[in-house]
């Protein structure tokens, strides 16, 4: 817990108006303080469920980088809170001081408090045991249809029978996991390539770039196009 005069001291600052902003596990101090209760707030992904657990009065979201509500101000890890810094200079000072800092930062010049924290996919079963033989199968076919059938005949299972192994070695659906991997996969290749939408909606099992754009969004939260701007550029 927080010294309470720190406590005390952000709560007086706050009922004077005074704007509060926590940076990465910062807000663990204002959720003691209460300045968070009934508030949406991020923080990092790593401690987002411990926060939720310590104060339930507060609405945790983890899969942001940043929340502006008005007063009070919450980031996610180190770079988010820079996103949150630069968000707070350009509302404050304007594009143009926001952007001469970025630069001289070598950072990004904005990005949107709503972006997705780019959380690595859960790492597959390693070894040759359990499932982790049918999952590197199927992450080398993500280009062609498969279905729950396709896995569990690899995997010499009945449908039920993966649907409990996978519950229970990678903490998803046979769906929802290989969705996960398609879209981790669309990642690699903006980072990594010069390939198009199209073609990368191809190689990844999602047919064409609008059901890309689509799920993509949906998943990390903005576009192909954006994510790659802010991987390389």
């Amino acid at each position: 817990m927080p010294d309470e005069r720190l406590v005390a001291a952000l709560g007086e600052a706050y009922d004077r108006g005074t704007r509060v902003v926590a940076l990465c596990t910062g807000a663990f101090v204002l959720a003691a303080a209460g300045l968070l209760d009934g508030r949406p707030a991020t923080t990092h992904w790593m401690h987002a469920d411990e926060l939720a657990r310590r104060h339930p009065l507060v609405d945790v979201r983890a899969d942001v980088l940043y929340i502006d509500d008005g007063q009070v101000l919450t980031s996610a890890g180190k770079t988010a809170a820079l996103d949150l810094s630069l968000h707070l200079v350009r509302r404050d000072f304007g594009a143009a001081a926001a952007n001469g800092l970025a630069r001289r930062l070598v950072a990004p010049a904005h990005r949107a408090g709503g972006q997705a924290q780019f959380i690595e996919s859960p790492a597959a079963p390693r070894g040759s045991g359990g499932l982790a033989p049918t999952l590197q199968w199927a992450r080398s076919r993500l280009d062609r249809p498969l279905t729950v059938r396709d896995l569990a005949r690899h995997a010499g299972l009945s449908d039920r029978q993966l649907l409990r192994r996978m519950h229970a070695e990678v903490q998803a659906g046979p769906l929802s996991w290989l969705h996960q991997q398609r879209i981790a996969r669309a990642q690699e290749l903006l980072e990594r390539t010069e390939a198009s939408v199209e073609q990368i909606a191809r190689s990844c099992g999602l047919g064409t770039a609008t059901t890309l754009r689509r799920h993509f969004h949906r998943a990390v939260g903005v576009s192909p196009t954006a994510y790659r701007a802010t991987f390389r550029g």
